[in-house]
């Protein structure tokens, strides 16, 4: 009942406030949004046609996945930490996501093969390759298809169905209110607005009440990260996918990894990553597994240790 009185609530705060004021403030947003966007991203041709990239910081590259409502600007926020540790950051969009094109194969599978055409058009051989929520599902892939081309896996708050029931079920009341939200720019900016606690617990699988016990830098990096899911009507095909393939008993072999891995989440996860991360640090040999009692799907709290350990883990890897 509690998204159904976020979305009634929404409605009649839309009334009150004035059509005028509102399609003026949405304009603006929308706006906002795409210079934010605006030649930050560049486009290649692969054989699943465009990939788009972005490529920030200096030092040893890491290759940084985003997840489920990203895009490249998502992998570069969640991946800022590591470039104040000295990390050159690439982040492509997914299959479906901002420039990048949705293929008829949008499978974790071909996308991380499309990766490879992305490094090999960058000139680099072998990188770390981190993903997260969804994007680990395609960080897996490759670091399993491409063991030659992938030095570390990392594995953030991973969404995959390890155990042959959705993860992130919900019910027939939240479907309907997610798929009017998801369904458009308009609704959900205006959610973003008039019930962000909700729009954080729903799509960011967060409680909310955390972010009173966080500090400023990490309660803008959760508005960051909400915000930058608009607009959505660029990512729809994406969201769509990533749903399908986190729903669908995960097909990859991950006791075939061979590649060093780090694999992080936290306990309160609204998404549930916590015993998928466990499940994961089993099948995947000599995984290493940190869980962190709270924080939610956006590790809300530990993202400096969080990148913390990221960079430690690549480093003591690359010097064992």
């Amino acid at each position: 009942m509690t998204t159904r009185r976020a979305i009634l609530l929404g409605l009649g705060g839309l009334a009150l406030a004035g059509g005028g004021y509102v399609a003026g403030a949405f304009r603006e947003a929308r706006i906002q949004a795409d210079s934010r966007l605006f030649r930050q991203g560049t486009l290649i041709d692969t054989r699943a046609r465009t990939l788009e990239y972005a490529i920030a910081g200096d030092g040893p590259p890491l290759m940084m996945i985003h997840g489920t409502g990203g895009g490249f600007d998502q992998g570069l926020l969640f991946a800022a930490g590591l470039r104040q540790r000295g990390v050159q950051v690439i982040a492509p969009s997914r299959f479906g996501y901002l420039g990048t094109a949705f293929p008829d194969d949008a499978s974790p599978a071909h996308q991380a093969d499309t990766l490879v055409e992305l490094l090999d058009h960058l000139g680099i051989e072998r990188l770390p390759v981190a993903g997260g929520s969804a994007g680990a599902l395609s960080a897996a892939e490759f670091a399993l298809r491409h063991p030659d081309r992938c030095s570390h896996l990392v594995l953030i708050v991973p969404a995959a169905n390890l155990t042959n029931s959705d993860p992130v079920e919900f019910t027939a009341l939240q479907r309907r209110a997610v798929g009017a939200v998801l369904g458009s720019d308009f609704w959900f900016w205006s959610l973003t607005r008039l019930a962000p606690g909700q729009m954080i617990r729903t799509l960011l699988a967060t409680d909310p009440a955390l972010l009173d016990q966080v500090s400023e830098a990490e309660r803008s990096r959760a508005v960051a990260i909400l915000d930058q899911i608009f607009p959505i009507s660029r990512k729809v095909d994406g969201l769509r996918t990533d749903g399908f393939w986190a729903g669908t008993p995960s097909p990859t072999a991950y006791e075939r990894i061979e590649t060093p891995t780090l694999i992080l989440s936290c306990e309160d996860d609204l998404f549930g990553t916590a015993k998928t991360a466990r499940l994961l640090a089993n099948r995947i040999p000599d995984a290493r597994l940190t869980i962190y009692p709270d924080g939610g799907h956006i590790w809300l709290g530990h993202d400096d240790a969080l990148s913390r350990e990221i960079t430690e883990f690549i480093r003591q890897a690359d010097s064992a």
